[in-house]
C-alpha cells in the first residue's frame, strides 16, 4: 500500500468522528460537469457569463435565460431517472465509501458544496448540502415542492410552473447574491467542530463562505485529497494529489 494511503488508513482507524467536506471533484468522477476546471462551465462561452446567469438578480430579471442555462448545464441529462427509470449518472467510489463509513459508525457527516444529490443516492443519511439541491424545487407563490423530474418535464415551457397554483418554480439552490441556509450552515459547523478527523476532497477551497467552514475544525488530523493544489495544503497533516474515488476506495472500514 502506498505510504500516503497507509497514513490515511491509520488516521481513519483511530478516528471516532470523521467528517468529509467535499466539492465538485467528488462528482466529476461520476460525469457531473464542474465549474472551475480547464473544461469547466466558467471557461466556456455563453451569451452571459455563467457567474452572472447563476445570480439572484439575473434569475429575477431574466428567468427564461436563467432556465435555458439551467436545463442545459445544471440539471443535466442522466442525473435523474431516464425513460427506463434508471439513473445514468451514478454515485462513484468516493460516494459509496463515505456511505459505508457512516453505516459503520465512523463518519459523522458529509458537508458538500455539490447540488446533485449523489451522496444520498449512495446511501449517506447525514448530508449538509451547503448550496442546496437540484432535486428540490419550490413554488414561489404557494411553497409546494417538486422534484427535479417535474422541472425537467417542463423544459419546453421555459420557466416551470406550479401544478397547484400556477406560480413560478425556483430551484432550491443557492445562487450568487443569496445566503446559505442557516440551519444547514449550523449543522455543518457543528459537525466539523466535533470531528477528530476532517477529510477534504475534490475542492479547490476557493468558494466562500463554504470554504471558510473548515476553520471550525479543532480535531486531530486534517487530510486534503485533491488533484490540484489548494491554499490549505501547508496546514494539512496529509495531502494526497490523486482521484478522490481511487484514494477512498483503498481504505478499509
Amino acid at each position: 500500500m502506498d505510504e500516503k494511503i497507509q497514513k490515511l488508513q491509520e488516521y481513519v482507524d483511530e478516528a471516532e468522528k470523521i467528517v468529509f467536506f467535499g466539492g465538485a471533484g467528488v462528482s466529476t468522477e461520476s460525469g457531473v460537469p464542474d465549474f472551475r476546471s480547464e473544461d469547466g462551465l466558467y471557461h466556456q462561452k455563453y451569451k452571459y457569463p455563467p457567474e452572472v446567469i447563476l445570480s439572484h438578480s439575473f434569475y429575477r430579471s431574466k428567468p427564461k435565460d436563467f432556465y435555458d442555462f439551467y436545463y442545459e448545464k445544471i440539471l443535466v441529462d442522466g442525473i435523474g431517472p431516464d425513460a427506463t427509470g434508471e439513473d445514468e449518472i451514478k454515485p462513484n467510489k468516493a460516494h459509496l465509501k463515505l456511505a459505508e463509513m457512516e453505516q459503520k459508525g465512523k463518519l459523522l457527516a458529509v458537508v458538500t458544496q455539490n447540488i446533485d444529490g449523489l451522496h444520498q443516492k449512495a446511501g449517506s443519511k447525514r448530508v449538509y448540502e451547503l448550496h442546496g439541491s437540484i432535486h428540490r424545487n419550490y413554488c414561489e407563490s404557494c411553497g409546494k415542492f417538486f422534484d427535479g423530474g417535474y422541472v425537467l418535464k417542463h423544459k419546453a415551457d421555459g420557466v416551470p410552473k406550479c401544478d397547484a397554483c400556477g406560480g413560478e418554480i425556483k430551484p432550491d439552490v443557492v445562487l450568487y447574491e443569496e445566503g446559505l441556509d442557516q440551519k444547514t450552515l449550523e449543522g455543518a459547523v457543528r459537525s466539523i467542530a466535533e470531528a477528530d478527523l476532517l477529510i477534504i476532497g475534490g475542492t479547490s477551497l476557493a468558494v466562500y463562505p463554504a470554504a471558510g467552514l473548515i476553520d471550525y475544525f479543532r480535531g486531530k488530523h486534517l487530510v486534503l485529497i485533491n488533484k490540484s493544489k489548494t491554499e490549505r495544503d501547508q496546514v494539512a497533516d496529509l495531502v494526497i494529489s490523486d482521484s478522490i474515488g481511487e484514494v477512498l476506495d483503498q481504505i478499509h472500514i
